[in-house]
């Protein structure tokens, strides 16, 4: 299915608070309890010692060194720890030795594969087909649920606009719809239809919320932004996720509006619960709570703990703070046990959920992950469909590619026969040596005597020789695909970067090579959108290859020789240099527009104010043409509808995949609107020389917007009846724009 019939574009964050109270109970598992249920868990409750209680509310890995614990009836849940059989003798300890034979919860981080690794999510958003994210989330949860784990820390679906973050590779990208859409085909995908089944991943929305507006793209940094911002652009991902039915949230590190968000009474109870009606269970990151006391939030440790389940946390992840200090903090009236007690029924709600108290060996079959082991290639045509839709062709000037039949052709740089880093960020298992290298891949399909390769350089330095070797072999070779870009280590969790260019050795290859005078193309490997200079910028051909996982190889080479047009689009906006970060296209109008070698604009002196390749960008095979979009009717009706239809040609000789994006802009309102915004799109599959006409249905509810001033919950977002620009195009940046009126109320 089209995960986006779910939940409509961008409904504002109001809708879906009251679209949550019918949709969550059914979708998460966490259903009302019946009596019968309600009474077993209240009478487990009340048997349950201090620290006992403390102890359900821990997560903790080092599993080698909790037997004890287990015994002890202290410890909640295990994170990190693979393997069936091992996961099913801690079980066995908790559920036969330890007092009350509570379960235990296997949590692990699996965000893009388990055992199959699929493209990092940032590039799987690339494919704009949220259906087959849903595909390979899917697949990683019957391969993590095989191996002993039940509960995973994923998706991120953080807005991710500075991409000086290292973490933008684990979400998708800088759109609010766009990770809105990848939010709920995520959380359904790892999940599957319930909770209680063998190969249902609980999924866990993070990091609530703001965390990818980090000052200066500094992981752990502050965010600080207007409570309007805040419901605009970082929440809706968040609501689309716990209305798909997320088991779980996860609060960030930092400190939002000044106050750490694992501290933050408002954002946890007062949004989260209130507002929102999440019933399910709030993890912190991974010491979190203790960071309270860093942050200067707390003064030390047990006010720390005092702090953070005061919040709203309902588990402490790794500091052991709860455990530690929670007992006494009830007995000597610091905080109640009513608070104490809440917490724990979300914790053993959460576990019926999952079915451990009828099933506690359920995901704990060791002849179940034997199979699942022997199914090592299973999912290998997935892998590849999924990292063939991931690539973005950005430019293709006289047509380079697709490669043509007898071309030789050389392939230059670091990670051209190199499997070491195709998985990216975001993995704890995988097998490298399954992997298939970009040379691997071609040489499957193109005669050897026509293809030859030369790293020339390493990631970041140089190899005696190298630009040398790269040189000649390029003057040899009809064409020339240069593997240039980031390693894993230069992205991820506390790896941000002030300068996102390729490094340094890769630019000298690029400049070395371009000497030979013949066409160039491009293969980038980034997590994050990038500056390109120079001779990569100046290339022939320009492809954003992101991590692609176990497949990349056979992926490019379906690209690359033709077997498919390229269909990705970018999830980021590519800037001209590092600091224009933050960029991002969906940026507020300004009073003094930028208007080119004009003063007093809202210009740079020295780069352009726009992307290099705008959001939404990508290249195909083919020539496509826009008709000119038709409304109907021409105005929207309050409370009802306009179509919005344009006929959308292919004009060249290839199948093709293309992603129509309809963008809106509203033209006066009480608070300044972006200058665009995606409010839906669509991938239609176009035979050379076809016409279909695409139609979209837009609505109301997906104009609103939170006010200026957010005063109550009731008055979170808001609309005015007036014009607005709209766009059927193939990009950001592309497009005229045709006009409707949104009627008030009193037209009806």
């Amino acid at each position: 299915m089209n995960s986006h019939a779910c939940i409509p574009a961008l409904l504002p964050v109001v809708f879906l608070a009251v679209l949550l109270m019918v949709l969550v109970p059914r979708a998460s598992g966490l259903r009302p309890q019946s009596a019968e249920k309600a009474d077993f868990l209240q009478a487990l409750l009340e048997r349950m010692t201090l620290e006992e209680k403390a102890g359900q509310l821990g997560v903790f890995s080092n599993v080698d060194q909790v037997g004890q614990e287990i015994r002890e009836g202290k410890l909640g849940a295990i994170f990190n720890s693979r393997g069936a059989a091992t996961n099913r003798e801690l079980q066995r300890i908790a559920v036969e030795e330890s007092r009350l034979g509570i379960p235990l919860i296997f949590g692990a981080d699996v965000w893009h594969g388990m055992q199959t690794i699929f493209p990092i999510p940032l590039a799987e958003a690339a494919s704009f087909e949220p259906e087959l994210a849903m595909r390979t989330s899917r697949v990683a949860a019957m391969e993590a649920t095989s191996f002993g784990i039940m509960w995973t820390f994923a998706p991120m679906v953080d807005v991710s606009r500075d991409a000086r973050w290292g973490r933008v590779a684990e979400g998708s990208g800088e759109d609010v719809l766009l990770n809105m859409r990848f939010a709920e085909a995520r959380v359904r995908g790892f999940q599957g239809d319930t909770l209680t089944a063998e190969d249902s991943l609980a999924a866990c929305l993070k990091h609530f919320a703001g965390y990818g507006a980090a000052e200066a793209g500094l992981d752990y940094s502050a965010t600080d932004m207007s409570e309007g911002t805040f419901r605009d652009v970082y929440l809706p991902p968040f609501v689309a996720g716990i209305a798909a039915g997320a088991f779980s949230v996860m609060p960030n590190f930092e400190a939002l509006m000044g106050v750490p968000a694992t501290g933050n009474r408002w954002l946890l109870t007062d949004v989260l619960r209130a507002e929102l009606k999440f019933p399910g269970l709030v993890v912190s990151d991974y010491e979190a709570d203790l960071e309270l006391v860093q942050h200067g939030f707390a003064q030390d440790a047990a006010e720390a703990a005092k702090l953070a389940l005061g919040a709203g946390v309902d588990m402490s992840m790794q500091s052991g703070i709860f455990r530690k200090y929670l007992p006494q903090l009830v007995r000597n009236g610091t905080i109640s046990e009513q608070a104490l007690n809440d917490a724990v029924m979300r914790v053993l709600k959460a576990k019926q959920a999952l079915g451990l108290f009828k099933n506690p060996y359920r995901s704990l079959d060791p002849v179940r992950e034997k199979h699942q082991s022997e199914l090592a290639h299973a999912s290998d045509e997935l892998a590849r469909e999924a990292g063939r839709k991931s690539i973005v062709l950005l430019k293709n000037d006289n047509d380079v590619l697709p490669l043509r039949a007898m071309q030789r052709i050389a392939v230059i740089g670091w990670w051209a026969d190199d499997t070491s880093d195709e998985y990216g960020v975001g993995h704890m298992w995988g097998n490298s040596s399954d992997c298939i290298s970009l040379f691997r891949g071609l040489a499957e399909v193109v005669d050897l005597s026509l293809l030859r390769v030369e790293p020339g350089v390493a990631v970041t330095a140089h190899v005696p020789g190298g630009l040398d070797r790269a040189r000649n072999l390029a003057r040899w070779a009809d064409v020339v695909l240069l593997a240039v870009g980031e390693s894993s280590a230069m992205a991820g969790e506390s790896r941000s970067r002030t300068d996102v260019s390729i490094p340094q050795p890769q630019q000298e290859l690029a400049e070395a090579v371009a000497t030979s005078g013949k066409p160039m193309v491009v293969l980038l490997k980034t997590q994050r959108a990038s500056e390109l200079k120079g001779a990569i910028r100046d290339a022939t051909a320009i492809m954003v290859t992101w991590q692609l996982g176990k497949m990349t190889g056979k992926s490019l080479a379906d690209v690359l020789l033709g077997d498919f047009s390229p269909s990705g689009r970018l999830p980021v906006s590519f800037p001209f240099k590092s600091g224009q970060e933050p960029f991002y296209y969906s940026h507020m109008s300004s009073g003094r527009p930028c208007v080119p070698s004009t003063p007093w604009t809202n210009c740079w002196l020295d780069t352009p104010n726009a992307a290099l390749y705008a959001f939404g960008h990508g290249l195909t095979y083919s020539k496509v043409q826009y008709g000119v979009p038709l409304l109907q009717p021409r105005d929207l009706a309050w409370s009802g509808s306009i179509l919005a239809t344009c006929n959308i040609t292919n004009v060249g000789q290839r199948a093709i995949s293309e992603v129509v994006q309809l963008y809106v802009h509203d033209v006066v309102a009480s608070k300044v609107r972006p200058v665009r915004e995606l409010k839906d799109f669509t991938k239609v599959i176009l035979q050379p020389g076809e016409t279909t006409a695409v139609s979209f249905r837009l609505t109301r509810q997906q104009l609103l917007f939170a006010p200026a001033h957010v005063r109550s919950p009731s008055e979170i977002a808001t609309v005015e009846p007036g014009l607005f620009n709209l766009w059927l195009s193939p990009s950001s940046a592309e497009g005229q724009p045709t006009q409707f009126r949104l009627l008030g109320p009193e037209a009806a």
